[in-house]
């Protein structure tokens, strides 16, 4: 078969390269399944440049989500999503997954949308309800909500009843997110961050902050987020982790959360099983449908997890296999 492997750490464009390998066997536990789609995400470029908290030994392909199909056993032909097992991840034709991951696609979303439905949308729905505990009238502050992570915090957000404050960098972002349902959205390349905020909140501030950026983002959310408000640290795709100074989270009475969503996919799976049932829920009233901006074909999936590192991407950058 077909695959994208990582023999050294480096850029993605420059270290993927697109091989004939065998295909994988599964192990106890783990389904075969050929790929339909693989989303690619920020994490794919941090394990190409050896960065991310897992390092997988070379070589390996890159690829942490999928809508594909079981072959054999007795769930044979079930269209399911799941993570790859590395070192055989998703830019191939086909992968291995952990049985407890592979959950039913939904039927109202296409292979690339099913694929883009899992991790950022798993991770906006546990960081809003589960750590947030977002309310219906709330205010909700998107950082990057253009992007792939921020894009599914924007849509949970609304359908939550929340009041979403979106974030961007550029004008074909600022559109994208005013076409996911964002109230007001913010060009931090023209626009004052901090002033922008509190003029759409009449001085209040977020009631919650959802920030997979870090740097400067984050400082700009501790001067505008409220009294008793929240804030989400889900990444730092900025490259730069904040200190928070716990000073003035005591004086503003706001506090700071941690969302790490594979912490619950190994520490609580039942709750990730009745999350999934949520989106599927979700995505069939057509409340939630991931923005898929780019689907590329197998040969162009170096090219894509470059540029989605390079934050030159709205949406998601879906490889499309089958």
């Amino acid at each position: 078969m077909q695959a994208w492997r990582v023999h050294t750490n480096g850029e993605p464009r420059d270290v993927m390269r697109l091989e004939e390998i065998p295909e994988p066997e599964p192990g106890p536990g783990q389904l075969l399944v050929r790929v339909r789609a693989g989303n690619v995400n920020y994490p794919d470029a941090l394990l190409c440049r050896g960065e991310y908290q897992v390092r997988p030994p070379l070589p390996f392909t890159p690829g942490v989500e999928l809508c594909g199909e079981i072959v054999g056993g007795p769930r044979a032909g079930e269209r399911v999503l799941g993570q790859p097992v590395l070192p055989c991840g998703a830019f191939g034709e086909s992968a291995v997954i952990s049985e407890e991951s592979a959950r039913q696609a939904p039927e109202a979303l296409d292979d690339a949308e099913a694929a883009a439905l899992h991790i950022g949308y798993q991770t906006g729905w546990f960081g809003l309800h589960r750590r947030a505990r977002l309310q219906k009238d709330e205010t909700l502050l998107v950082h990057a909500a253009a992007g792939g992570v921020g894009s599914a915090a924007v849509q949970l957000g609304k359908a939550a009843g929340a009041r979403v404050l979106g974030v961007v960098g550029g004008e074909a972002k600022a559109e994208a997110a005013r076409e996911l349902g964002c109230d007001v959205v913010i060009d931090r390349r023209k626009d004052d961050v901090i002033a922008a905020v509190k003029e759409a909140t009449g001085g209040k501030g977020a009631d919650v902050v959802y920030d997979p950026v870090g740097g400067d983002a984050y400082a700009a959310s501790a001067k505008c987020v409220a009294f008793e408000g929240r804030i989400v640290v889900v990444g730092f795709a900025s490259g730069a982790v904040p200190t928070p100074g716990l000073n003035h989270a005591l004086v503003k009475n706001y506090a700071i959360l941690g969302l790490h969503w594979g912490l619950y996919a190994r520490r609580d799976p039942s709750a990730v099983d009745r999350c999934h049932e949520e989106l599927t829920r979700l995505a069939a009233e057509g409340t939630v449908k991931p923005l898929v901006s780019d689907r590329v074909p197998l040969a162009g999936a170096a090219d894509a997890v470059q540029r989605v590192f390079d934050g030159v991407t709205t949406g998601r950058v879906v490889v499309t296999v089958a």
